[in-house]
């Protein structure tokens, strides 16, 4: 495996950084950090302290992404911050970093794709170029890395112009690549070898005063599910745990005094989220640390777009790492500090907390979210919101085209332990079998996780389409198949299995279907009509779904490989198309699928 090693000077004496003891926070500081004592003795009179920024699940989003971060104050009164946008995220981890003479930036994947339409448009090449103008040092390939295929991603890393989509590269200004460097510990090519480096060394100092960071980077072993087959033809993605125990030796072997993992896999909190806690956690990342070498001191993830803080010297004595996420869309960014021993360089605590990226207001699908004063408001960096102006501007034509009207907001369905599509689901379901009725479509299904935000009309009802490119960004072409209805059955259990988090399928308007969380795995949906009438297990029946569920995306693998599979339009001018059918759609809000037993 290859590694990256980056060299930065001490600071000029230890005793400025034996003061970075306890790191005066800046006033962008929440609730006091966790703080962790990896020894359990009283700490050393004299440390040296590196700090970390780290983001995840950046997602291209350029502006602020017209989300907010929710936030629960001493009384239990929660409240929404408007949080975001490249300008701010760089104001935010300057913040950070300004505490810390010793410092480095890293990302735990899906820093690109799923993006705004002005990153999307070019490629994401201007993401690449607000990290690289931000100053990442390191990011783990995401699956979402893989959305156009290994050849872009290696586009990426080392630049060019070379077109490997139907998108024009390079449209702008020419395309230098990311000057921070991917990690891919887990992604094998048929050589057998890591598609990038699996490790990265950062190094304050030289000689007897060096510390140094050991990082390993990597994806989600389940990413062959996530993206299409073609992109990824000739990787496999091995087990993280496995991937990350074998990393570990090579950084000890370059005098690693800390060893920082940076997970494209993660977990979620129980109930009401709670960017500093770690509430009742659950998820992928709790069945990684267990199996980890005992080495490993800091993991930041991502992939859920969940936010946490969790200390595990309590919860897991075996393994008294750290875990942080920041949710998503640079709404959030985490500050870490990690202290060493002066003399012995040993570490000895860890601390770590979520600093909201608070933005401008913006008008939700329900009210006008304000700032909080109680939080810290940043200031867009000029540099960056220059950068992005450009794209911006470049893509407001495309962007800006009116797409007609709808009668009022198409909302994604609340989160929830089954995630739904809400009257959002409803519409592009409707809107996919609209577009598919010439190829004998039947019914049509969305998958909730492919729907990325609620689209709202302006205030006189015009949807455009820059709008629906944030909800469907993933530009995926419509696939009609004939399924038996034992096998659509079949397919909507596979969203209720265990193998991932529970969503249920969008369904078109002439379907209903119930479903009993308490029932065991293949039996949880327990009645199912297609147009009014039961549905009959033998009968077969025409299915339109996108691209993705068509190639066994999100684990639907019933949806793979079926031999009469008809290509029919993209699915962005199919929601177009529908949407402009009418002088004004009526947004579909009855309930199609009933949830019980949660």
């Amino acid at each position: 495996m290859k590694s990256l090693r980056i060299l930065v000077p001490l600071a000029a004496s230890l005793a400025l950084a034996a003061c970075a003891a306890q790191p005066q926070r800046s006033s962008s500081a929440g609730p006091a950090p966790i703080a962790n004592t990896a020894t359990g003795n009283t700490a050393p009179a004299r440390t040296i302290t590196v700090g970390i920024a780290a983001i995840n699940d950046f997602h291209g989003q350029l502006e602020p992404p017209r989300q907010s971060v929710l936030v629960k104050d001493a009384t239990g009164a929660t409240g929404q911050i408007p949080a975001g946008g490249a300008a701010w995220l760089a104001s935010a981890i300057d913040a950070v970093r300004g505490q810390y003479p010793l410092h480095m930036t890293v990302s735990a994947g899906d820093m690109i794709s799923a993006s705004q339409v002005a990153s999307s448009l070019y490629l994401d090449e201007p993401s690449i170029g607000v990290m690289n103008r931000i100053g990442v040092d390191f990011n783990a390939v995401g699956n979402h890395e893989f959305d156009r295929g290994k050849d872009e991603l290696l586009r990426m890393q080392n630049g060019g112009c070379a077109q490997f989509t139907t998108h024009k590269p390079c449209q702008l200004e020419p395309f230098t690549g990311a000057t921070f460097r991917y990690l891919a510990a887990s992604t094998i090519d048929q050589a057998g070898h890591t598609l990038f480096p699996a490790t990265g060394i950062k190094t304050f100092g030289t000689g007897a005063d060096a510390v140094t960071i050991g990082v390993i980077g990597l994806t989600t072993r389940t990413t062959p599910t996530l993206v299409s087959p073609a992109g990824i033809a000739g990787l496999t993605f091995e087990d993280e745990a496995k991937a990350i125990n074998a990393a570990i030796p090579g950084l000890k072997a370059q005098h690693a005094n800390a060893i920082v993992v940076l997970i494209h896999e993660g977990g979620k909190q129980d109930g009401p989220p709670d960017p500093q806690g770690c509430n009742g956690m659950s998820g992928a990342i709790l069945d990684i640390i267990p199996r980890l070498d005992p080495g490993v001191d800091l993991i930041v993830s991502g992939h859920t777009h969940a936010a946490y803080i969790c200390d595990f010297a309590a919860r897991d004595p075996a393994h008294p790492l750290l875990l942080t996420s920041a949710g998503l869309y640079g709404e959030m960014v985490t500050d870490i500090a990690l202290d060493f021993d002066a003399t012995t360089h040993k570490l000895v605590a860890r601390r770590a907390h979520n600093v909201i990226v608070q933005s401008d207001p913006y008008q939700s699908a329900t009210r006008l979210v304000t700032q909080d004063s109680r939080f810290p408001v940043f200031a867009p960096r000029a540099d960056i919101a220059a950068y992005v102006k450009k794209y911006v501007d470049a893509s407001l034509a495309f962007a800006a085209r009116p797409v007609g009207k709808l009668a009022g907001p198409a909302l994604r369905g609340e989160p929830g332990k089954v995630a739904t599509g809400g009257t959002l689901g409803n519409l592009i379901a409707d809107s996919q079998l609209g577009a598919t009725r010439k190829a004998g479509a039947d019914l049509a299904l969305m998958n909730p996780f492919g729907i990325r935000t609620t689209l709202v009309p302006d205030k006189d009802g015009v949807v455009r389409f820059g709008d629906i490119y944030r909800v469907q960004p993933f530009s995926n072409v419509l696939f009609t198949q004939t399924l038996t209805g034992a096998q659509v059955k079949a397919v909507l259990e596979q969203g209720l299995d265990d193998d991932g988090p529970w969503q249920a399928l969008a369904p078109s308007a002439n379907v209903r279907y119930t479903i009993d969380v308490t029932k065991p795995v293949g039996s949880r949906v327990t009645s199912l009509t297609i147009g009014g009438r039961p549905v009959v297990p033998a009968k077969a029946y025409r299915v339109t779904v996108n691209q993705f569920l068509a190639l066994g995306g999100d684990t639907f693998t019933q949806l793979a490989g079926k031999p009469d599979q008809v290509q029919g339009q993209n699915d962005l001018d199919a929601l177009r198309d529908w949407i402009a059918a009418v002088p004004v759609r009526t947004v579909p809000a009855e309930a199609r699928v009933t949830i019980t037993g949660l």
